[in-house]
C-alpha cells in the first residue's frame, strides 16, 4: 500500500498550519482595538509602520466656557458644585490637587474655597444660606395660582410701660401683663387672634431698649407695625427707635394713642409729636392711620382691627400652602418634660408633624405641634405662630427655620456645628471674684477682667444680655461672657464659674438646691434676677466702684407640694413635705415650677394638722398658703426665704453668698 504523498504546500502557508495571521496576535479585548483606532486616527492611512503620523496630530485647545451663575451655600459638597459648574467632579478633584488640597468627591468645602474653585470654571458666584437657597428654588418653581391669602403678622412696638401687652390683652381678653416681672415684658410672643371670619397674628416685643434687637426682628417678620403711644406721655426715644425699626423693614404702620381714658391724655400733642417725625395723620392728609384706644376700658379696638384688615387687603398678602415650610424662630426655651422648645411663625408653606427641619444650627423633626393656647395641632399653614417639639438643640431666636430632607439637613447641621466648634474660644482660668470683691479692685486701681456665666429662662433674653453686658466694659474692667445657656443653674455651671473665676447670672430662674450648696463650698457667686436692665445696673455700680449691697437674701427651706386643697375662705392651701431648712409663717415664699419663678409673696398661714404653726422643719408635713396666689399645682417648690439689710462692709464680710440679690 503506497502512502499518499505529501501535500505541497500553498504559496505563503506554512505546511503545519494553515491558521489566519489574525490569530497569531489575539486581540483579548475588543475596546483594545477600537482604543488603537481612537489613539492612532492616522495610522489605517499612513500604514502600521509609519507611526510619525500618530505623533504629529495636537490635541485640540480647550473650548472657554461660557460664564455660568452659581448659587453657593455653606457646606456645599465636590459633588453638588460639579453639577451646578456642570463639569466633571474629577476635574475639580484635579484642581484642588493642583492646590496641595487632598479631597474627596462627598467632601464639604468652605465658602471661600468653595468660591475660588467656582471662579477657576468661569463662574459667576452668589453666596446664599441653605434657608435663602431653598426660599430661591421654591419662588423659580411658583405659581401665581398656587398663591392664597394668608392673615397679616402685626407688630406691636412702643416705649416701655406704654400699654403695648395691655393692648394686646384687651384684644385677646388675657391677663399676659399681669405675668410679667415688673410689668414689663421680657420675651417675646405671638398670638393668633380671630375677628370675625378672618384672623390676625400678633407679635409682641418687648419695650425695653436693652431688647433692640428683638424689636428689629420683630419688624423682620412683619407685615404691619403697630405703634403704642400713651396719651399722657407722648413721643419717647424708644418710640422713635421703633419708627426707625419699623421704617427700615419698609411696612405699613399704624399708630395706636392709648390711654386716652385718662384725665391728662393729650392726644393732639402725640399727633403733633409724630407729624415733626415724619408721620402724617390721615385727617390732617398724610397716609397714616391714627386710632386713639382705651386698652382698659377696651375702647375702639374693633376699630384698630378692622384698620388692620384694611391695610392688609390694600397689601394682598399671599403664601403657597402646598411648598415646604418655612418661617422663623420667634423663641427658644428648655421644658423640663419635653425637652428643648422653639415658637415658630411660618411664613410660607404647611408645616405637618412627622416633617424633618432645620434651624440654624440644630436638626430636628417634628414629634408634636401646639397652638398660642396650648392645644396640640396636626399642621400649620402660613402666618401661623407654633410651638414645634422634637428639636435636638436649642436654636438661637431669630434663626431661619426650614422643612427638608433629612440627609441635607443633617450634612449642613454637622457642617455649621463643626465650624462652630472651631471658632469657639478658648475658656480662661483664674481666680473666682464677687461684685464686691471687684468694688475693692476697682478702688485699689487694678484693671481686672470679670467672667461671667449667664443662665436665663428662654433663649431671647439669653441672647439680649450676652450682646448687652460686654458693651458695658470699661478701661478699668472687661466683662467677658463665657457661657451663656437656656436652663436652671446646675452644677456644671456652678463648676465652670469655679474654674474660671466668674459669677453667675441668673434670669428669670433658680439654682436647684445641689448647685446653692456646690456654689457656697466653692465660694461661687450667684446673682437671681428677674428685670433685665437691673442686671446692666448692679453690675455698672459694680465697675465703677459704687456697689452698695443693700440686701441679702438668706435661704431658710425648701418643701414640694404633694397635694392642693380649696378651703372655703382661705383660697388654695398646699399640702407640702419639707425637704429641707424650715419654713416660717409671715416670710417670703418663692414658688418654683419646673425650676422657673412664677410667683414671689410670703407664707400668710401655716398649719400642722388642724393646729397654725411658727415653723415646719424638715421631714415634716404641713399645710401652706401664699398670698394672693392660688394658682398651686402638685410639684411645685415653695423656697423660703429672708432678706436682711447689711451695710457694704457688713456684706463685704459674709463674702461671695449665693442667692443674693
Amino acid at each position: 500500500m503506497m502512502d499518499k504523498a505529501p501535500t505541497k504546500a500553498e504559496p505563503g502557508k506554512p505546511l503545519y498550519a494553515r491558521k489566519p495571521a489574525a490569530r497569531q496576535r489575539p486581540i483579548h479585548d475588543k475596546r483594545e482595538a477600537e482604543g488603537e483606532r481612537k489613539l492612532h486616527p492616522v495610522r489605517s492611512r499612513m500604514g502600521a509602520g509609519d507611526r510619525r503620523g500618530a505623533v504629529a496630530v495636537a490635541p485640540a485647545p480647550p473650548v472657554p466656557r461660557e460664564p455660568r451663575e452659581v448659587t453657593l451655600t455653606e457646606g456645599i459638597t465636590i459633588r453638588d458644585l460639579a453639577e451646578k459648574l456642570d463639569v466633571r467632579a474629577k476635574e475639580l478633584l484635579k484642581n484642588l490637587l493642583d492646590r496641595g488640597i487632598f479631597a474627596s468627591i462627598n467632601q464639604a468645602l468652605d465658602i471661600p474655597t468653595a468660591t475660588i474653585l467656582a471662579e477657576a470654571f468661569n463662574g459667576i458666584v452668589n453666596v446664599v444660606s441653605f434657608e435663602e437657597e431653598m426660599v430661591l428654588e421654591v419662588a423659580k418653581e411658583e405659581k401665581q395660582e398656587n398663591l392664597k391669602p394668608r392673615p397679616p403678622v402685626v407688630t406691636v412696638m412702643g416705649h416701655v410701660d406704654h400699654g403695648k401687652t395691655s393692648l394686646l390683652d384687651a384684644i385677646r381678653s388675657t391677663e399676659v401683663a399681669a405675668g410679667e416681672a415688673g410689668g414689663i415684658t421680657q420675651h417675646i410672643g405671638a398670638y393668633k387672634v380671630q375677628v370675625g371670619d378672618r384672623s390676625v397674628v400678633f407679635v409682641d416685643t418687648p419695650g425695653h431698649e436693652a431688647f433692640t434687637r428683638m424689636r428689629s426682628r420683630g419688624a423682620k417678620v412683619t407685615d404691619i407695625v403697630v405703634l403704642v403711644v400713651a396719651a399722657d406721655d407722648g413721643v419717647m426715644p424708644q418710640t422713635r427707635e421703633a419708627l426707625d425699626h419699623a421704617r427700615a423693614a419698609n411696612v405699613p404702620l399704624i399708630v395706636a394713642i392709648n390711654k386716652i381714658d385718662k384725665p391728662e391724655a393729650q392726644p393732639e400733642r402725640v399727633k403733633r409729636q409724630l407729624s415733626d417725625a415724619g408721620l402724617m395723620p390721615a385727617e390732617w392728609g398724610g397716609d397714616t392711620e391714627f386710632i386713639e384706644v382705651s386698652a382698659k376700658q377696651k375702647k375702639n379696638i374693633e376699630k384698630l382691627l378692622e384698620t388692620i384688615l384694611l391695610v392688609a387687603d390694600l397689601r394682598e398678602l399671599r403664601a403657597n400652602p402646598d411648598a415646604p415650610a418655612s418661617g422663623t424662630v420667634l423663641e427658644s426655651r428648655v421644658d423640663k418634660g419635653r425637652g428643648p422648645v422653639a415658637t415658630i411663625l411660618i411664613q410660607n408653606g404647611t408645616l405637618n408633624t412627622g416633617d424633618f427641619f432645620i434651624c440654624g444650627s440644630v436638626f430636628g423633626k417634628v414629634r408634636a405641634l401646639f397652638d398660642d393656647h396650648g392645644r396640640p395641632v396636626k399642621l400649620a399653614v402660613p402666618s401661623t405662630p407654633v410651638e414645634v417639639l422634637g428639636l435636638q438643640g436649642i436654636p438661637e431666636a431669630g434663626d431661619n427655620f426650614q422643612v427638608t430632607e433629612e440627609a441635607k439637613a443633617r450634612h449642613i447641621v454637622e457642617f455649621r456645628q463643626s465650624k462652630q466648634r472651631d471658632a469657639a474660644l478658648a475658656r480662661t482660668s483664674g481666680a473666682r471674684i464677687t461684685l464686691d470683691q471687684l468694688h475693692e479692685q476697682l478702688k485699689a486701681g487694678e484693671v481686672k477682667e470679670l467672667p461671667i456665666v449667664i443662665k436665663g429662662d428662654v433663649q431671647g433674653s439669653v441672647e439680649v444680655l450676652t450682646e448687652m453686658l460686654p458693651k458695658l466694659s470699661t478701661d478699668q474692667v472687661k466683662l467677658k461672657i463665657i457661657h451663656s445657656s437656656v436652663g436652671a443653674v446646675t452644677e456644671n455651671d456652678v463648676l465652670l464659674a469655679s474654674a474660671s473665676g466668674a459669677i453667675i447670672i441668673a434670669f428669670g430662674i433658680r439654682p436647684d438646691r445641689k448647685a446653692i450648696e456646690l456654689a457656697q463650698q466653692e465660694k461661687v457667686e450667684i446673682r437671681p434676677h428677674t428685670i433685665i436692665y437691673e442686671v446692666s445696673d448692679e453690675l455698672k455700680k459694680a465697675m465703677e466702684g459704687m456697689l452698695e449691697p443693700v440686701f441679702q437674701e438668706t435661704h431658710l427651706g425648701r418643701a414640694e407640694v404633694r397635694n392642693v386643697f380649696k378651703v372655703k375662705g382661705a383660697g388654695t392651701v398646699a399640702g407640702c413635705h419639707v425637704v429641707d431648712g424650715i419654713l416660717k409663717r409671715d416670710a417670703q415664699v418663692r414658688v418654683l415650677r419646673e425650676g422657673a419663678v412664677i410667683y414671689t409673696s410670703k407664707l400668710n398661714s401655716l398649719k400642722r394638722f388642724k393646729d397654725d404653726a411658727s415653723e415646719v422643719r424638715t421631714g415634716f408635713e404641713c399645710g401652706a398658703g401664699v398670698a394672693n396666689f392660688n394658682d398651686i399645682k402638685v410639684g411645685d417648690i415653695l423656697e423660703c426665704f429672708q432678706v436682711q439689710k447689711f451695710s457694704a462692709a457688713e456684706a463685704a464680710g459674709q463674702g461671695g453668698a449665693a442667692g443674693r440679690k
